[in-house]
């Protein structure tokens, strides 16, 4: 065999092994998650359920990586700018899409543009936790409290734009009461130092403050949904508690990279839908707290566009701007 001819066949050898290794079934390699908040918190806690079962039923390693920073903006721009082949998920939630387009006078990426919608996963409500310090037991007793210690009082946020953030500006603008925003790069800090005193309060998600409420260790005074949450259902929402109109709560879901191609996002789609079909998956969620809530990817999107609307009116309302 001459040399040319030899060298002919190794060329078409090597096109049709590329050309074989394309034409595999997406997916065929390992899968990144990038949960936009520290480990520990709520974005952080749905993220590893949500891998560890995407993992199971497309047969390839889905891990998580967290990218915490700015309400979840640095992790969500790290997302925008990766490759759209399907093997970058993103863990949004209300506060990314919805929250920080309106609050921040410039983010590094746009969310509603930049990705694209795979399926909402699970909604959830907040919590309002005090430090046990805190001499209150009821929310007309925390609004006296802060209303006879203007700007004393202090709560925690898992970062300017999130759900907790405005879950709390929401209360203010509605009770008139001055309470210091103390902003964290997620949850988990946020409660540890709640937990250690240097902050009073927190309208956290409530899976990643149950544990610590069912300890004894933060004191739960009410939740931000429109009716009890089944996690904490003896107590009373902070509207029952005499807050007339608050309702907040927050979502999360799946996106990817805006150019992902479609059947590739129809895939991961059928994927989520599979696995919170399950009824195991869905006691595991609303174990934690949490409530499933998937989506088909266009009426994600139609979601999403109606929960900025409703977050544009309330970031007006109460004057909340933050500065990237």
């Amino acid at each position: 065999m001459s040399r040319p001819f030899a060298s002919v066949l190794a060329a078409l050898a090597s096109l049709l092994l590329a050309h074989g290794a394309l034409a595999q079934p997406f997916p065929n390699k390992p899968i990144r998650l990038i949960c936009p908040f520290p480990p520990a918190g709520a974005v952080d806690i749905a993220s590893r359920s949500t891998a560890a079962e995407l993992s199971k039923l497309l047969a390839q390693p889905v891990t998580v990586d967290n990218k915490p920073g700015a309400g979840g903006n640095l992790g969500g721009a790290e997302a925008a700018r990766s490759p759209a082949d399907g093997y970058t998920l993103f863990m949004t939630t209300s506060g990314i899409q919805a929250i920080n387009p309106a609050l921040y006078a410039k983010m590094p990426f746009d969310p509603n543009r930049d990705l694209a919608a795979v399926s909402a996963l699970v909604s959830l409500n907040n919590v309002l936790v005090l430090n046990p310090s805190v001499k209150a037991n009821t929310v007309a007793e925390l609004i006296a409290l802060a209303k006879a210690q203007p700007g004393v009082l202090t709560y925690a946020s898992s970062g300017s734009g999130t759900s907790i953030h405005m879950s709390a500006e929401m209360f203010k603008y509605l009770t008139h009461v001055d309470i210091l925003h103390i902003p964290y790069k997620g949850s988990a800090p946020a409660l540890t130092d709640l937990l250690g005193g240097q902050v009073n309060m927190m309208f956290d998600n409530i899976p990643s403050s149950l544990a610590h409420i069912k300890a004894g260790k933060l004191h739960a005074i009410a939740t931000t949904g429109a009716k009890r949450d089944p996690a904490l259902p003896d107590l009373p929402t902070i509207a029952e508690a005499g807050v007339a109109g608050y309702e907040s709560g927050v979502w999360f879901g799946l996106m990817v990279p805006a150019a992902t191609p479609k059947d590739i996002v129809a895939k991961l789609n059928d994927a989520i839908l599979k696995v919170m079909a399950d009824k195991d998956v869905q006691e595991k969620f609303i174990a934690q707290g949490a409530e499933p809530t998937p989506r088909g990817t266009d009426e994600f999107t139609k979601y999403v566009g109606s929960e900025i609307e409703k977050w544009t009116k309330i970031a007006k309302a109460a004057n909340v701007k933050v500065d990237y």
